[in-house]
């Protein structure tokens, strides 16, 4: 990613966690930081590493807190799948996901046709859907080539 294109980034995610209510701390831009350097949907453990690196008095509860604070005002986003640890998203924007199950990388795709799949009805469940994101499953190119020499 870009200088400028970081920089943008960053300056989107001081304004919505001024409209969030949550103090934009040493330790949150730390993390923030880290999210648009890894930019491919890192754990909190990876993404610690990362910021223990640049300051190691950071410990794996804050960074855990300030994910977890940050994906709550939407400044990020959680791309979970099951049984898997839960890894982050610093796009929030819509766009989808191509999900491994070999080696669990998460690509994202972004696609119309998925973008307008209509929302069902979840009344009968007394369910409000606020978002919806497409999650598609299966096997990536790296993984497969791995298969095919083997």
């Amino acid at each position: 990613m870009d200088r400028q294109t970081k920089q943008r980034r960053i300056e989107t995610y001081r304004r919505r966690c001024r409209e969030g209510g949550l103090p934009l701390t040493e330790q949150r831009m730390a993390v923030l930081e880290a999210m648009l350097d890894l930019d491919d949907h890192p754990t909190a453990d990876r993404v610690h590493d990362v910021v223990a690196r640049r300051d190691s008095r950071v410990s794996r509860a804050t960074v855990y807190r300030a994910l977890e604070s940050l994906a709550r005002i939407g400044v990020i986003t959680k791309a979970c799948h099951p049984g898997k640890a839960v890894r982050y998203d610093s796009r929030t924007e819509t766009h989808h996901h191509l999900v491994c199950l070999r080696c669990d990388a998460i690509i994202d795709v972004t696609d119309d046709r998925l973008d307008a799949l209509p929302v069902p009805d979840t009344s009968s469940y007394g369910f409000v859907v606020s978002d919806l994101r497409v999650q598609l499953r299966g096997v990536c190119r790296r993984c497969r080539e791995l298969e095919e020499t083997s």
